[in-house]
């Protein structure tokens, strides 16, 4: 009858135990299983959530929706000061991805403003109380919330991952984050062991807020001085300490404030302030002035060159010429309006070259005139007037001088808003008189939104550059924007596209053979028929594009997001497509002879009549996959996820040829054999008798094999 009693009073006393071995560790040992206790609770609010929805976001059968705008915003915020790529946020995931992302953003604030309440109220968070530490301040009682918020936020993470970032930033190792890591640890733990001051180690964190981090056991003993005061008799260890015994027994830091020294800071502020503001309005005022001068000066010089331009002047082509060239000198509003308006109603051939000579001299500053102009006239066309044969030779013209800026000022106009712009042909059928010629041309920045580019000649051109600071993959890369642009039958071959957004662009039957869209962002893009031969996608993002009948053939798609692209009649033969995400793709009648599909995700991909021959499957995810009529002979189907998908009339060795109708004699049928080692087709679908056989005579496992 007294067993239980007794194992209880074991379970009780192992349980009292326990906190106390963990109490009676060193005080600096403690410290640090607290703080990296506090530390895990936050890390992990908010790598439970991001992971799970990562799982999640690799579900098929999920309805994706748009990355959520906070999550946008966030990505950007961070991305800035790591010089990580910019992140346009340009995806979809699903519903559950995007409600469980948002969780793990805000969990882990919420978690520390919590133990911020909890350190600043009580002095201890949970993790603390488990390790017996309190925070205290020159009183003996919680520091409070805002000595809590200067402990915390500026001396144990503000200024060690500061200095942390500063080193980083003007490093060599710039902008590897690697080492950032490292030395944000480093000063972060160093800063946390502080050092010798009046006889006790403190941190940093601890000197700035004023606190000290002591043993719960230590609470109602007094701190003491660098001086001990021997005449006084210890107080009883039993006795409460009052207020005034553990002030007289920290010491404080007393500042002596001179009246007379803060109104001679006020009034030296003020002055300085009353003196900057009347230089600022003086400079403000003479900048003005200089203004309204140099306006008035073009104008009267605008006013002169106009006359002799005018036809009915009287004065030589020469003359006029002349005064051409001289207006584009000016290089003001009124003088780039009058000169892109002139070249639309002049019809002298070597009037219009001059006309074109000087809107190239101006540069940048004309092409918003130019776009404006080039708006109106393909309006014009579009409306079916009566002046079609007048308003496309405007607009060829009006095209002419606008690459002509474009060539010339290649690398230098960035940012420029070319939106909308019809710089080529409207179809496939329509031959356009003019030609976009952009050949290793730098176009990084430009804004082509909605723009037509149809059968513009872009080889070799660059849509990015580093920018400022001279290094790829950071920030302030300079980026164009393609988004929705119309580039069919557009010549790209071995452009640089990598990381540009092309969101919902038409790229149909355009070349891009050997071209770099690595991390670009082709969401919904129409790439049907085009050619991207030994191309660089790795890590772009696909989703719901359309690659209908294109070459893709020795491409490197590694990693990339081809969530419900299609992919029908596709020449992919050696294609590099290792852990893409290939989920609901339609590969109906594809060419994958060779292809590397290791590891990749391939859940309900339509293989159906797809060839597969010498592809490589290992480990691949090809649950519910439809592989009805395909030829996965000499396929490497070890490792692989087969549950659910369709075998029906899928071939998994070649059949015995006639020997009359045999070219070439092949004397090892078996290496033409997929290979199905160890490979699980219990729950595969379909499967014939003949399949069976093969499978289980090769080593794969199903339920049916003896």
């Amino acid at each position: 009858m007294t067993t239980p009693t007794v194992r209880r009073n074991i379970d009780q006393s192992n349980k009292s135990q326990k906190p106390e071995k963990v109490k009676s560790l060193p005080l600096a040992t403690r410290r640090l299983g607290a703080w990296a206790a506090e530390i895990t609770l936050v890390v992990a609010s908010g790598l439970i959530p991001f992971g799970i929805g990562v799982y999640a976001n690799s579900r098929s059968d999920l309805q994706r929706v748009p990355l959520n705008p906070v999550l946008v915003l966030t990505e950007r915020a961070i991305a800035r000061p790591l010089a990580l790529p910019i992140s346009y946020g340009i995806r979809n995931v699903t519903s559950p991805t995007n409600f469980l992302w948002t969780i793990a953003l805000l969990t882990p604030l919420v978690l520390s403003g919590w133990q911020l309440y909890l350190l600043g109220k009580t002095g201890s968070t949970i993790p603390k109380r488990w390790f017996g530490v309190r925070v205290v301040n020159d009183e003996g009682k919680a520091p409070g919330l805002r000595t809590v918020v200067v402990r915390e936020g500026l001396g144990r993470w503000t200024s060690p991952v500061a200095i942390a970032y500063i080193l980083w930033r003007y490093s060599f190792a710039f902008p590897d984050l690697g080492l950032f890591t490292f030395l944000a640890i480093v000063l972060v733990l160093g800063e946390g062991m502080g050092w010798t001051s009046q006889k006790r180690r403190r941190a940093f964190h601890d000197q700035l807020a004023g606190t000290y981090t002591i043993d719960v056991k230590d609470i109602n003993k007094p701190i003491k001085t660098p001086v001990e005061n021997t005449s006084e008799p210890p107080q009883p260890e039993n006795e409460e300490p009052t207020d005034t015994s553990i002030k007289e027994s920290i010491p404080k830091l007393k500042i002596a404030r001179s009246p007379n020294f803060i109104l001679f800071v006020v009034g030296v502020t003020s002055m300085i302030a009353v003196l900057s503001t009347l230089v600022g309005t003086q400079i403000y005022i003479q900048t003005q002035e200089n203004l309204r001068k140099t306006q008035l000066v073009n104008t009267q010089k605008f006013l002169e060159l106009v006359k002799p331009i005018n036809p009915d002047s009287g004065v030589s082509d020469e003359e006029r010429q002349r005064a051409i060239l001289a207006l584009g000198g000016i290089n003001d509003t009124q003088s780039i309006k009058f000169l892109v308006d002139l070249l639309v109603k002049e019809t002298d051939p070597n009037i219009l070259d001059t006309i074109q000579q000087a809107l190239a001299n101006i540069g940048i500053q004309a092409l918003p005139e130019l776009k404006r102009m080039n708006l109106f006239l393909a309006g014009e066309l579009e409306s079916g007037g009566n002046f079609g044969n007048i308003r496309e030779q405007q607009l060829n013209l009006n095209q002419q001088a606008i690459n002509k800026i474009l060539s010339v000022y290649s690398g230098k106009i960035n940012d420029i808003d070319l939106s909308s712009i019809q710089l080529g042909a409207k179809s496939f059928e329509e031959s356009s008189v003019f030609n976009l010629v952009l050949e290793n041309a730098d176009l990084s920045g430009v804004v082509f939104k909605s723009a037509n580019l149809n059968q513009a000649q872009l080889k070799g051109s660059r849509f990015r550059s580093a920018g400022e600071d001279g290094r790829w993959d950071t920030y302030d890369d300079v980026i164009a924007d393609l988004t929705k642009t119309q580039l069919k039958q557009a010549n790209l071959n071995e452009a640089n596209l990598s990381r540009v957004l092309m969101k919902r662009s038409d790229l149909s039957r355009a070349t891009l053979n050997k071209a770099n869209l690595s991390h670009a962002r082709l969401v919904g893009a129409n790439l049907s028929s085009t050619q991207l031969i030994s191309s660089d996608l790795q890590k772009a993002i696909l989703e719901d594009a359309i690659f209908t009948g294109a070459d893709i053939s020795d491409a490197k798609l590694m990693e990339a997001d081809m969530y419900a692209a299609q992919l029908g009649r596709v020449s992919a033969i050696g294609t590099q497509l290792s852990y893409a995400n290939l989920t609901n793709t339609n590969w109906q009648g594809a060419d994958l002879s060779e292809a590397y599909l290791d590891h990749a995700n391939l859940t309900n991909a339509n293989f159906s009549a797809a060839r597969l021959a010498g592809a490589v499957l290992r480990s691949a995810n090809m649950k519910n996959a439809n592989l009805r009529n395909a030829d996965i002979s000499r396929a490497d189907l070890r490792g692989a996820n087969l549950d659910g998908a369709d075998f029906q009339g899928t071939i998994l060795f070649p059949g015995k040829q006639d020997p009359g109708d045999r070219f070439v004699e092949t004397s090892d049928l078996g290496s033409q054999a997929a290979v199905v080692q160890g490979v699980d087709f219990s729950n595969a679908k379909n499967l014939d008798a003949q399949q069976l056989a093969f499978i289980c005579t090769k080593g794969g496992i199903h339920s049916r094999c003896p």
